[in-house]
């Protein structure tokens, strides 16, 4: 199983946000937004910080894929 953020980035299509200004807004690194981008493993804190620019759930933004 693998974790998918494509629920973020429609997301931000919605809202039509950047990748950068997401990474302003939610006070992340450039190291953070581009382990998002690959797929990769990311802290909770991360996606905590995430929610709260966005005003969403985690489950808005990430889920598990087989």
């Amino acid at each position: 199983m693998v974790m998918s953020y494509k629920k973020l980035w429609k997301l931000l299509i919605d809202k039509e946000m950047s990748k950068m200004s997401l990474k302003e807004r939610a006070g992340i690194s450039s190291s953070s937004l581009a382990k998002l981008g690959k797929g990769e493993n990311i802290t909770t804190d991360v996606l905590l910080k995430i929610c709260s620019a966005l005003n969403c759930n985690i489950s808005d933004i990430m889920e598990v894929e087989k």
